[in-house]
C-alpha cells in the first residue's frame, strides 16, 4: 500500500513538473513572440519626385506614414525627394545596392537597364489605370515584374495611378505629323522612342527641371501629368498650347521599389504590411487625381487663359501605327520582354473587347 501511494506521488510530481515545464516553454516562445513583434525597423526611401509635390511627391510621403501606422510604430520610413540622397533617376540603384530600402517612381525610367520594365508603367496607346490594375493583380503582370527586376535583388509593388495624362504643354501647333519633325520633347519610356520615330527629339529630363527648361527654350515641348500637376509646376507660364490626350500613358503606373534582402528579413506580419500599404496607395493616388484634375483644368482656361486643344486626327493615327512597331520591336530584342509583351497584350485584347461593351459603350451612351 505504500508503495503504490509512494509510485502514485513520484507520478503526480513528474505529471506537475512537466506541466510547469510545458507552461514555461509556452511562455517562453510566447516571451520571444513579442519580443519580435516589438523590434522595429528604421528605413529609408528615395524618390523621383521633388519634395512634397502634388500627387506624385505626396504620395510616396503617404505610403510611408501608412507603412508607419499600419505596423504600430514597428517600422518607420524617411523620405528622400529627388536629388536629396540620390539624384532622381538613380533611385532604382540606390535600392538594387542595398543604399535605401526603398524607393518611389516609375519603372520607364529604368529602361536602360531591364527594356521590359517599360511596360509595367505605360505603353502608348495601350491600357487604362483600371485594366493596368487588373493585368497587374489577376493577370499575372506583377510575377513577371518580380521575374524582370529579380537580378537586381528588388521586389517591385504597384503604388500609385495618375489615370489618362494629358498630351502635354508645347511652344507652337501641331496642326500635322510635320510639326512634329525636329520637334525638341521631354517624354520618357516607350512614347520617347515614338516621338523620336515620327521626326521628335526626346529628351530625358527629372520633373524639377522641366519649367526651367522650357521657359528658356531648352526643350519645345513636354508632358508631365495632367492638370492638377501641370499647374503646381507653372508649366502654363512657359507654354501656351495644352494637347490632349495623354496616347503614351493612358493609365501610368508608378511603383515602389522595394529591396529584396531588406524585404525578406521583415517578419511575415511587417511584410504583409508593405505590400498592403502600397496597394492602397495605388488606389488612393489615382482616386486623387481623378478628384483634383477637374478643378484645376477650370483654373487653367478661366483663370490662365491656357489653349487646351485635342492633337489632330491624323497625328494620332501615325503615333498609333508607330507605336505598335516599337513595342513589337522591343519584345522582339530579348525573351524576358516577348514574354511580358505577349502577356501584356493578350490582356489588353480581351478587356479591350469587353470595355467596348460596358465603360466605353456607357461613356458615349451618357
Amino acid at each position: 500500500m505504500k508503495r503504490r501511494d509512494f509510485v502514485k506521488a513520484v507520478g503526480a510530481g513528474a505529471v506537475l513538473a512537466g506541466g510547469l515545464s510545458a507552461c514555461g516553454g509556452e511562455q517562453s516562445a510566447t516571451a520571444g513572440s513579442k519580443a519580435q513583434d516589438r523590434e522595429t525597423f528604421t528605413w529609408r526611401m528615395v524618390t523621383t519626385w521633388p519634395e512634397n509635390f502634388p500627387g506624385l511627391g505626396t504620395g510616396a510621403a503617404r505610403l510611408a506614414e501608412r507603412i508607419e501606422a499600419m505596423s504600430g510604430g514597428r517600422m518607420r520610413i524617411r523620405i528622400y525627394a529627388a536629388g536629396e540622397l540620390v539624384p532622381a533617376l538613380e533611385a532604382f540603384d540606390a535600392v538594387s545596392r542595398g543604399t535605401v530600402e526603398l524607393g518611389h517612381g516609375a519603372a520607364y525610367y529604368w529602361k536602360g537597364k531591364a527594356p521590359a520594365a517599360q511596360f509595367f508603367a505605360a505603353v502608348p496607346f495601350g491600357m487604362n489605370a483600371q485594366e493596368m490594375n487588373a493585368w497587374l493583380y489577376y493577370g499575372g503582370g506583377v510575377e513577371l515584374w518580380k521575374t524582370v527586376y529579380e537580378p537586381f535583388g528588388i521586389l517591385p509593388a504597384p503604388a500609385g495611378n495618375t489615370g489618362v495624362q494629358m498630351g502635354g504643354w508645347f511652344n507652337k501647333e501641331i496642326a500635322s505629323v510635320a510639326d512634329l519633325e525636329g520637334l525638341r520633347m521631354r517624354i520618357p519610356g516607350l512614347g520617347a522612342e515614338v516621338l523620336e520615330r515620327a521626326g521628335g527629339v526626346p529628351v530625358t529630363l527629372p520633373g524639377g527641371e522641366i519649367f526651367t527648361s522650357l521657359k528658356t527654350g531648352v526643350i519645345d515641348a513636354t508632358e508631365w501629368v495632367g492638370p492638377w500637376n501641370d499647374l503646381a509646376f507653372g508649366l502654363h507660364q512657359a507654354a501656351k498650347y495644352y494637347y490632349y490626350p495623354g496616347w503614351h500613358e493612358a493609365g501610368s503606373t508608378l511603383e515602389c521599389l522595394i529591396n529584396k534582402t531588406a524585404f525578406e528579413s521583415l517578419p511575415e506580419d511587417l511584410r504583409a504590411v508593405v505590400l498592403a500599404a502600397c496597394q492602397s496607395i495605388n488606389l488612393d493616388m489615382l482616386s486623387e487625381f481623378t478628384a483634383k484634375n477637374p478643378a484645376a483644368l477650370v483654373a487653367l482656361k478661366d483663370e490662365h487663359g491656357v489653349d487646351v486643344r485635342p492633337f489632330p486626327e491624323a497625328v494620332m493615327q501615325k503615333l498609333h501605327a508607330i507605336s505598335r512597331d516599337v513595342t513589337a520591336e522591343l519584345a522582339a530584342s530579348d525573351p524576358l520582354a516577348q514574354e511580358v509583351h505577349d502577356s501584356y497584350f493578350a490582356f489588353f485584347k480581351n478587356v479591350r473587347a469587353w470595355h467596348e461593351i460596358s465603360e466605353r459603350a456607357y461613356y458615349n451612351m451618357r
